[in-house]
């Protein structure tokens, strides 16, 4: 393999892991710990 090939590779793989890291932040700040939308809750009349 030539070093370009080694180069793409590993940028695909560090452009995979801060993407899944960036989807996972994003999603954790939206829930809580048990799975429901922080900004949508599901009585009206309940609010912080």
């Amino acid at each position: 393999m030539l070093f370009g090939d080694i180069l793409y590779i590993v940028a695909v793989i560090i452009f995979v892991f801060i993407t899944f890291g960036i989807v996972r932040n994003y999603y954790k700040s939206k829930f809580d710990d048990e799975g429901r939308r922080m900004d949508m809750p599901d009585d009206p009349n309940e609010k912080d």
